[in-house]
């Protein structure tokens, strides 16, 4: 057989497929607001206005486990779809809403690429602080389950041999005698097999290890090396493009934990788990956000002008770049540049001077 020849072969393109949780778009068709596999529905709010982008038109605001979406109700295809991985805070603004006045918004700050938008949502139904407590949670269960949808390289997931198991996983197998070919010698560790992932972690040293979740494979083969025959895993560009080479004696040994990762990596994506659950409860707004209101008054100015769908939610009138970052005497740091007309004593007046 010639070297690299390939003997066994499996591949998904769930991971490029994937643009829900990590992208930001505006007025989409029918199909993209719909879910795709694994998005749940997890809390549906009506009567919510869009105040940034579309002050004065109530709509329906969706929470699913991968984005916030957003329709009008007179014109469905005014709509926007914010995957949570985009969003980077999530508080609460005093602002002047078209159909509700001074009120609290819920204020949403996001960047996609070097893109930065802001999001402001109103509740147009009176001391109804569901969107504020359903968003809140939803984000916080994103963040702190990325263990699902990430790879991670020499973490804390294995203590005394035994793997810190996440909410919603089982362990399938446990391999014994896995050689990672990352170096020219090799080190010998473990699999543990998992409906989420595939780990390995060398014996000698349980911090050398890899997390890889089914969600970021490319493809799973079976080849020749230089080693020998060899399993090898490939992982998404997202996550690094690795490729990733183990050897396991026998070869018998070898096809059966192939079939088994195989079998599972088809499962999932056919049916992928993205960790995120929400359990709604009564915990107060407050406490849920986490951070204290920002006082700002925010006056939302209508606008007849439709050519640019986004351009109402750029943060700070920027979408290319953050301000220029200046040396400010004043100060002995670096600060980004005032806007024009503002000078930095400017900033800091509570009261301006006549």
């Amino acid at each position: 057989m010639k070297k690299n020849a390939v003997v066994d072969s499996i591949s998904t393109a769930l991971v490029n497929t994937l643009w829900q949780d990590r992208d930001i778009r505006f007025d989409v068709a029918p199909s993209e607001m719909k879910l795709r596999l694994g998005e749940k529905l997890l809390d549906t709010i009506d009567s919510v206005e869009d105040t940034k982008g579309n002050s004065g038109d109530r709509g329906k605001l969706l929470v699913t486990n991968l984005r916030l979406m957003w329709h009008s109700h007179s014109m469905s295809r005014v709509n926007l779809s914010i995957g949570w991985n985009c969003v980077q805070n999530v508080t609460t603004r005093s602002i002047n809403s078209k159909l509700r006045g001074t009120t609290e918004a819920l204020y949403i700050l996001t960047k996609t690429n070097s893109t930065r938008f802001e999001f402001i949502f109103t509740n147009l139904v009176p001391g109804n602080n569901r969107l504020f407590a359903t968003v809140a949670s939803v984000y916080k269960a994103y963040t702190s389950t990325r263990m699902y949808r990430e790879l991670k390289l020499r973490g804390a997931i294995i203590q005394n041999k035994q793997l810190k198991i996440l909410p919603q996983e089982q362990i399938f197998n446990k391999v014994n005698g896995v050689w990672n070919l990352s170096s020219d010698q090799g080190n010998l560790g473990s699999f543990i097999i998992t409906n989420i992932r595939l780990v390995w972690y060398a014996n000698m040293n349980e911090l050398f290890n890899i997390s890889l979740p089914y969600l970021q494979m490319v493809t799973i083969k079976v080849r020749n090396s230089k080693f020998g025959m060899a399993l090898v895993v490939q992982s998404s560009e997202a996550s690094g493009g690795y490729v990733l080479g183990f050897r396991i004696d026998p070869q018998e040994k070898l096809q059966d934990v192939y079939k088994e990762i195989s079998s599972l990596f088809t499962v999932y994506s056919n049916n992928p788990n993205f960790g995120v659950e929400y359990i709604e409860t009564k915990i107060e707004t407050e406490n849920l956000l986490m951070l204290d209101p920002v006082e700002d008054d925010v006056e939302i100015e209508s606008t007849d002008s439709k050519s640019d769908a986004y351009a109402a939610y750029f943060a700070d009138g920027n979408h290319q770049k953050d301000r220029e970052a200046i040396y400010s005497e004043e100060l002995g740091l670096a600060i980004e540049k005032p806007k024009e007309g503002f000078s930095l004593s400017n900033l800091w007046e509570v009261v301006p001077k006549n």
